[in-house]
Formats: structure tokens, C-alpha cells, sequence
């Protein structure tokens, strides 16, 4: 099923831990496994759009985990007082599918550095999960919509052009939002959408909706944002979207890693970018520094950063 975003409900969720055993592994290709995930919780797992963020939750023992499921709402504190030998390891991911009706949600997990030895405990942990294997997820209690369900993708009705760009840790949330769109042949926007990959056997099959082009851009051992960066320029000027602005460009704050301006202050195009914080704030600058696409079109996601844990 694909995610849809749901009515905007008054009250915030309730962020809590959901049981989950893995249903199926599925190799999608030299970077990405998916998992199907399920169990009797995850009918009430709440669901709020097409990049909806939720933790995993790897825990080093039952009893630091048991402590802070005592905590309620109050669980970060808790987990930042546990010691280190019992606090659980957290990491975010997107949802790639969600089915209530089943109890199942689909993750795609990236295997970096799995080949080579220097995964991360996530990344680790999806290479080697068979079904049966228990996980835990965070996320929130019920249906809604926005921010507080960790959501961002809100392209405003004005916007005319959509472009989206990240790499492969964006491949999930980009190919839900693209399957979101409408079934092909339907649409009325121009959609592009730019993916960068570690290789070519990476990309996959992803139904569009008319008007809408998906490029998968192997990196094949190049440098990071090394084909998305010229990518996502060129697409912006073919698509006429790029102004040769006549006042000063927009000042860019470099140290932001996340911005997420008022959907209502976009129009023709909206830009929306997720990957690695210094990829995704180089192409940030690049839109609304060099090709004059105005800041309030843009929303940008680090979901990583080259060499830091977490």
C-alpha cells in the first residue's frame, strides 16, 4: 500500500516503542535489503506521509530497553543516563510501505560498509537478519499528519514543478513519493527526480506518474555528490525552473543541516533534497544561491553526515 498523507489531527502523537519480528528479507540489489516487518502492534503504527521517519531499535540487553519502556514519553532522558554497555543503539530510517490491515511495514535498509567490515550496528544488523529475528521500532501511536509525525514532504498546490534529489539513503522516501503522485498516466505536475547510487544494479522499478522522470546516477567509486550535484543543476535549467536573478542572490547558512520552510511559501518549483549534510547543503547553495530558485522552494534533510556515528 502505498503511504497517502492522512486528515491534520489537533494533538500531537505519542512517539512509542512498537514489537516487530522481521517477516521477510528481500535483497534488492549490491547496496539495499528489504525487510518486512510485522506484528500485532504495527496495526496501530500511525503514518502521516511518504518520507514518514521512525526509529530502529537495537537493544544490547532486554533490561536497558525494559527501562525505557517504564519511562513512557519520558524514555530520552532514561536513555541518555543508561550506561553505555546497556544503552540501546537507535538509528532512523524511512518507511517504504506500510500495510495496517497486515500488521506489516517494509524498510529498506542500505548495506554501507557491510562488504568491507565498516558497517554501522543498523546496517549489520540488516545484513544478517533471517525472519524471525525480533526488532524494536519507535514511532508514532497513531495516524496524522506533519511535522510531529516526522514527515516533510508537503509540496504546496502552487508548485508546478517538483524536484527531488538525494542519495541512496533518499531512495526509499523518493521512491514513496513518486508512487504517491498518481498512477501513470495521471498527473498534472512535472515531477523530476535525480538518485544517486553506489551502483548501477542499485536502481529500481518505480511506477511514475506521466510528466515524471526518474534518473538513477551510479557513482561507481567516484566521489559523494559527485554526479547529483552537476545532475540536479542541469535538470533545474532545462526545466526553466533557474532565474538569472537581477538583485543579489539569497544569503545561505552553510551550518544548517535541516530546513524545512512554510510549504505556503513556494511556488513553481518546489525542491526537495535529502543525503549526506554536506552533499545536501552543496546543493542547497546551488539552488538558491547560483540559480536564484527562491529559499522558501526548498527543503532540505541531512540525514547523514560523512564520518560521524548516528
Amino acid at each position: 500500500m502505498t503511504l497517502t498523507a492522512q486528515p491534520e489531527v489537533a494533538a500531537a502523537p505519542a512517539w512509542r516503542f512498537f514489537d516487530a519480528s522481521v517477516a521477510e528479507v528481500r535483497r534488492l540489489g549490491p547496496s539495499f535489503v528489504r525487510l518486512t516487518l510485522t506484528g500485532p502492534e504495527l496495526a496501530g503504527f500511525g503514518a502521516a506521509g511518504c518520507d514518514q521517519r521512525f526509529k530502529l531499535v537495537l537493544p544490547r540487553d532486554d533490561a536497558g530497553l525494559d527501562r525505557l519502556r517504564d519511562r513512557g514519553q519520558d524514555w530520552y532522558p532514561a536513555y541518555c543516563a543508561l550506561p553505555e554497555e546497556q544503552r540501546p543503539v537507535i538509528r532512523t530510517y524511512t518507511v517504504r510501505a506500510l500495510r495496517p490491515e497486515r500488521a506489516e511495514l517494509d524498510v529498506d535498509v542500505v548495506l554501507h560498509g557491510v562488504d568491507n567490515g565498516h558497517a554501522g550496528p543498523a546496517a549489520s544488523w540488516a545484513a544478517a537478519a533471517v525472519p524471525g529475528d525480533r526488532i524494536v521500532l519507535l514511532g508514532p501511536d497513531r495516524p496524522g499528519a506533519g511535522r510531529p509525525w516526522g514527515v516533510e514532504w508537503a509540496p504546496p498546490p502552487a508548485a508546478r514543478t517538483l524536484l527531488l534529489a538525494g542519495d541512496e539513503t533518499a531512495v526509499p522516501a523518493v521512491c514513496a513519493i513518486l508512487e504517491s503522485l498518481g498512477p501513470p498516466g495521471g498527473g498534472p505536475r512535472a515531477v523530476t527526480a535525480l538518485l544517486e547510487v553506489p551502483e548501477a544494479g542499485d536502481a529500481m522499478d518505480v511506477a511514475l506518474p506521466a510528466r515524471a522522470t526518474l534518473r538513477w546516477l551510479p557513482r561507481d567509486g567516484a566521489a559523494r555528490g559527485s554526479r547529483l550535484v552537476p545532475a540536479v543543476h542541469a535538470a533545474l535549467c532545462a526545466l526553466g525552473t533557474a532565474s538569472t536573478p537581477a538583485a543579489p542572490p539569497e544569503e545561505v547558512d552553510d551550518e544548517l543541516l535541516w530546513e524545512v520552510p512554510d510549504p505556503d511559501a513556494a511556488s513553481g518549483c518546489y525542491a526537495w533534497l535529502a543525503g549526506e549534510a554536506g552533499v545536501v547543503r552543496t546543493l542547497r547553495r546551488s539552488l538558491v544561491g547560483d540559480l536564484g530558485v527562491p529559499r522558501g522552494s526548498v527543503a532540505f534533510m541531512g540525514y547523514w553526515r560523512q564520518g560521524v556515528a548516528g
